[in-house]
Order: structure tokens, then sequence, then C-alpha cells
């Protein structure tokens, strides 16, 4: 070493401890230029490393054991619904209840925050809109994110399945030759439009889009030690792939964080990891031979999980996913922040919504939950950062002597004055009668007790408590077999009736499907609810269920072609004026062609339910209103019916149909799992009126 070079190590180490003493009385390190600003170039990250290795003595004394070194990094999960709901063209539905909006809530939060909470970067995992073709969606996506644009915090952001114009799902390694970002006309997709590369180019950590412009790359510097965040869009082409892995060997000494909108999976218990094939190509092909990514993000897939993977070198690869949108209000603006505490070697995990806290009292229910305590969402993730990042950096971050820990100060502060709803005790049911018997209504058909596992016969009867309208199994027809329908002990928790039908066998390949029908000329059949209405169901779908066999299946449905309604102008004019099904994607759908306008089906829609489990269902019509209400377990859907009362009958000979529906002259979609009983009220009740509540 030469005097100029030793001068320059010297002048080095007397900066280092000029920054130590800097430090002093700061509790949390607060956002500065050098947060936002990243690196200057990809060959700095060397230099960093070699003036880290001169001075690697004094800041290994320097460290002082008892303060907290960390930072957060906030995750904004899908997000589609909350630019969705907030349009006028379904409602305004946010605005119009609560007075704000779950999108505009977080990105407010985290721009009045991240100076106190040292959020240096926030991390969008995709579907920011829920449909690529409305503008209005996209203008509320947009007025958000400047949120944080305006106060100078740095985001990445990627393009989710439904962000694309064609969003075809991954299937085997033969199939990257279709639907990824290699097939995309850019010009012919807003996601490029709203967020294209000069829009990313304004932050101040940005560094790179591929080729596509659908992916891109930043960095981020907190405490000395910069990090990557790789983004990447929906179905990544081999080109971006090759693009990704040049990033990683241009950066060669940063940590790399991995976002992408699909990865891993949850599976049915609704907390365990499940891998999915896109998620094991992306493993080999880009995670497990690259030690630098340690940690990887993704939406997509609702709920949360995580899974720690062994890489190629031996370390640790955290996966998880998290994703709100099936959730009550859409997710409730529920999201994420990552406490990297440097000097305790983890990172704590913390869920909740800054919207709940800020709702009007009134609007608040027992699914309003400000902070989820849950095990698979609140969590710490043990990591030794120096050993973790040995094989690549030499780990040596700027030391806080007085820190302390942050997301116990978000907690704290975000729950101050806020008092959590009680949540309704649910009271099992004391006998097979104890439920409020409701007046106005016309039918309440309740299975069987005592005959668990016997076969349905044909033209068996399941009974109506009113003692009016009972059905009775339906004649088989094509492949169904006697066997298809067998009376069963299981039932949901709340419900009284302690019996439910149990639909065997049930194909929709090969048109198989077993039914109930009420009887011609019955009354019930001829009810149109114009003062409303309360359909109830309890309902299980299948373990064995699968898209393939079993998509739109039936619970409840109407005989005749509704298309022979006068006045009606919409489409599948063959298909039943009611359907009560469970969707391709297992969504609860409760379509109707109203009483009060028979020119366009109405429809209500929930989020994705899991099979081997039991659900009440409510679906309420108020003429007050003019709204219907789809409520899943009690808690109220968004995509609901406004405007509209009712369901067009069309005569006393269009019977009611248990466990199939109705298409042009045949019984088709036939359900798969357990019915409960069934209740049709021809008004509005309360929950407390509920088949769920007890008698008085």
């Amino acid at each position: 070493m030469n005097d100029e070079q030793g001068g320059g190590a010297m002048r080095h180490v007397a900066d280092r401890r000029a920054v130590l003493r800097n430090v002093a009385g700061l509790s949390i390190l607060p956002l500065g230029a050098g947060l936002l600003s990243g690196c200057d170039g990809d060959g700095d990250a060397n230099a960093t490393a070699t003036a880290a290795a001169d001075d690697a003595s004094l800041l290994a004394d320097a460290k002082i054991p008892d303060a907290t070194t960390s930072f957060t990094v906030a995750v904004l999960p899908d997000t589609q619904f909350y630019s969705r709901y907030a349009t006028p063209e379904e409602s305004s539905q946010f605005s119009r209840k609560y007075g704000s909006e779950p999108f505009a809530a977080q990105t407010k939060w985290i721009a009045d925050n991240a100076a106190a909470y040292n959020i240096p970067f926030v991390i969008h995992l995709g579907d920011v809109v829920d449909q690529v073709g409305r503008p209005s969606q996209w203008q509320v996506a947009d007025a958000a994110m400047k949120r944080l644009e305006a106060a100078r915090i740095p985001y990445s952001v990627l393009a989710g399945n439904h962000d694309v114009v064609a969003a075809f799902e991954y299937r085997g390694p033969w199939d990257q030759g279709t639907g990824t970002d290699a097939q995309r006309w850019g010009p012919n997709e807003p996601y490029l439009q709203w967020f294209p590369t000069s829009r990313a180019a304004t932050q101040a950590t940005f560094r790179e889009r591929d080729g596509s412009g659908f992916h891109e790359y930043h960095v981020f510097e907190a405490h000395g030690i910069r990090f990557m965040v790789l983004s990447l869009s929906w179905r990544i082409s081999d080109a971006a792939i090759g693009w990704a892995r040049d990033v990683i060997r241009r950066n060669p000494t940063l940590p790399v964080i991995l976002s992408n909108h699909q990865l891993l999976n949850i599976d049915k218990d609704g907390i365990s990891p499940l891998e999915t094939d896109y998620g094991k190509m992306l493993w080999d092909r880009l995670i497990r031979d690259n030690d630098q990514i340690f940690m990887t993000l993704n939406g997509h897939h609702h709920g949360a999980a995580r899974l720690t993977k062994i890489n190629d070198f031996g370390n640790p690869v955290e996966e998880m996913v998290v994703d709100y949108q099936m959730d009550y209000q859409g997710g409730n603006a529920l999201m994420r922040l990552y406490e990297f505490d440097l000097s305790a070697n983890r990172i704590d995990v913390m869920s909740f919504s800054p919207w709940v806290v800020q709702k009007p009292k009134a609007t608040l229910n027992q699914f309003d939950r400000a902070l989820l305590t849950e095990p698979n969402e609140q969590f710490s993730i043990d990591i030794n950062f120096k050993k973790r990042f040995a094989g690549f950096l030499r780990f040596r971050p700027v030391w806080s002597t007085t820190g302390a820990p942050i997301l116990p100060v978000v907690k704290e502060k975000l729950l101050a004055g806020y008092v959590e709803p009680a949540v309704p005790v649910a009271v099992p049911p004391r006998d097979a009668t104890d439920y409020p018997v409701a007046a106005d209504t016309y039918a309440h058909w309740r299975p069987m007790a005592g005959k668990a596992g016997a076969i349905v016969a044909v033209g068996e009867a399941l009974p109506d408590a009113t003692g009016a309208f009972p059905m009775t199994r339906v004649p088989l027809a094509g492949p169904a077999q006697a066997g298809d329908v067998q009376w069963s002990d299981d039932r949901h928790h709340l419900s009284s009736c302690p019996a439910s039908v149990r639909f065997l066998n049930t194909d929709k390949v090969t048109g198989r499907n077993s039914s109930f029908s009420t009887a011609m000329n019955a009354a019930v059949n001829n009810r149109s609810f114009w003062d409303g209405y309360t359909v109830e169901a309890f309902i299980k779908v299948d373990a064995g269920w699968t898209r393939e066999n079993h998509r739109w299946g039936n619970i409840l449905g109407r005989v005749g072609n509704r298309g022979n309604l006068p006045g009606f102008r919409g489409g599948d004019r063959e298909a039943s004026s009611v359907l009560f099904a469970i969707s391709s994607l297992r969504e609860i759908q409760w379509e109707v062609v109203p009483a009060s306008n028979a020119a366009l089906p109405q429809a209500n829609w929930s989020g994705e339910i899991m099979a081997d489990t039991w659900y009440h269902v409510a679906i309420v019509c108020d003429p007050a209103t003019r709204e219907t209400i789809l409520y899943v377990e009690g808690a109220p859907v968004l995509r609901n019916v406004t405007g509209e009362v009712g369901m067009r009958s069309q005569s006393v000979n269009n019977p009611w149909i248990i466990g199939a529906s109705w298409w042009n002259g045949a019984r088709v979609d036939g359900f798969f799992g357990n019915i409960g009983e069934i209740r049709l009220v021809g008004r509005p009740l309360k929950p407390d009126q509920w088949l769920t509540a007890r008698r008085a």
C-alpha cells in the first residue's frame, strides 16, 4: 500500500467513525438521501465490499449488541378489488360506505410513516387491478401509487395475471412458447401504459427493465447494506429469465429479494405451503443456483404460507405467499411489514390494516381486524445475515447505538385508541329445532336424520319443515346410479338439522348428476319474491373436487329456460333463472333474473371457498335498499347486486331443483359434496334471524 492508498484508507476509517458517532441518539435511523438513492452503478458493489474488508476490525468492535439496527420493507399484496370496487361502475362501494378507500389508505400510511419506521422500499406483488380493460380501475391504482411517488418512497411493481390482456397459466416446460411476456404486444397492454419504464425510472432505486418492459429491478440501501429487489411479472419468458440471471451476475454482491406474482401456493388446510409447477420452474432455472436470492415474495394464491428451501449452496431460501383479496372487503387493506433486524439476525413479520383503524366505528364488525396474529401471519425468521451472505458479501452494516425494534412501535401506535369489535359467540344448537322460525317462510328443506350412509331412493322425500312443499329425488338419467345420493349425518356446526344429503360420483364431463325437485303445480314454484327474500343454505364441497369434473355444480335452481321470460335479452338464454352454484374457481355464484327487471340476469359472487369445509351461505334481498347481499359465514362479500328486487318465476309447472341446474330441457351441472338444510323466506332477514342463530 502506498502513502496515497494508506491515507485514503485512514480517511475512510475516520469517515466510518464519524458515521458511528452521528447515529448516537437516533432510536430509528431516519430516511435520507442515502436510503433513497441506492447505488450509482453496477460496479460500485465491489468497491463497497473491498472498503468493508479494510475496516472489518473497526466495525466488529463498534457494534453494540444491545442496540437494534433494523429497517422495514412494506409489502402490498394483490390490490385488485381495492381498485375495482372504488370505481363508479361498482357504486364506489368503499367511499360510499366508509368515506375512504383501502388502496389509498395503504399508500398514505406508508407515506406518512416511512421516516418514523425506516421504510426504504415498498414491494407490490401484482394484480394491481381486477379487470385489465377498465381504465377507471387503473385510475384508482394510479392515484394510490402516486402518493408514494409524491413522498419520494421508492417502490417496485409488477403485472399479475389480472393486469395482462391474455393471462395463460403455466402448464409445463413445453409451455414457454405461449402465454409469456414474449408473446405480448406492448402497445396493447394497459399495464405498460399506466406503469411504463419511464415511470419506473423516476424511482431513485430503479436500475433497469428487461426488453419486454414487464420485469424490473431496484437497489435500495439501509444501514450501509444494499439490497436488490428483482420484480418479475406474470409468466416470465426464457429470454426474461436470461435477463434476470444476467442482472444478478452484474451485481455479484447484492442480497436479492425476488418478488413475483405466482410462485408458492397454499394447501387445502389454508396454512401449509404448496409448491406450484411454475414455482418449481423458477426454482430450477433462477433461484437454486443463485445464492444471492435469499427470500421470495408472491401473491396470487389466497391466504398466507411460508416454505424454507435449501439451495445448491446449502443455504436457506425463504419463500412466502401472501394474498388477502378473498378476505372481508377484498382484503380490508391488509398489508405487511418485514422488519430486517440486522443486529438480532432475524426478520420479523407483521400483517395489519391501516384502514380498519380509521373506519367509522358504526361500520365495524367482527371481520374488521387491524392486526392478524395467527402463526402464518405474525412470525419471525431466524437468519444469520453475515453467514447467509458470506458467499458473496462481506456483511458490515453501519450499526445503530441506540436503536429499538420497530414493529412493536408500529403495533402500539396502530392500535392506540382502537377497540376491536367483539366477535359474536356462536352457540351450537341444543336440539334439532333450535333455530328462529321466520314468518313468510315459503319452504325449508331439511334432510332426514338417522339414516347416515343409506341411499336416497328415487322418489324418496326431502322433507319441507313447513309441511307444504317436500322435494323428491328425480328418476335416474344418463350414467347416474342410485348410490350417487346418500343421507349423511355430517353437518355445519351451527345447523340444528342433524343431517345432510351427500352427492357422490358427480361428473360434469360424463353428465352424471342427481337431484331433487318440488312437485309440478306446487305453489312455491311460482314465487317471484317481490317483497325481497332470504335464501339460506349449508354446503360443503367434496374434498375430491376438481375444476374439470365439478365446476359450476349447482346447489339450487329452477326448471325452465330463462330466455322464455318476457323481456329477457341477456346471454345464455337456455340457462335456469336461478343459478346458485360453485364456479370453476370454487367461488359461490348467486345469479338470478330479478322480478323487477327481467331483461338481464344479476349476479353476486364470493371469493374462493375451501373444499371439505362447511359454509353457511345467506343471500338477502332488501326492497328498501334495492340491494342483494351475499354472506359467507356471516361475512358480506363485495360483488353484490344493487338496484333490483326479487327473482322472476315462470309458472307452477317449473319446479325448484336441489343438487343440479337446468339447461335447455335437461338437468345439468350436478353438485359434488354435501348440502344441508335450505330455506326460502319471502323477506329480508337479519343475522339474528338466520338458521345459524338460536330460537328465543
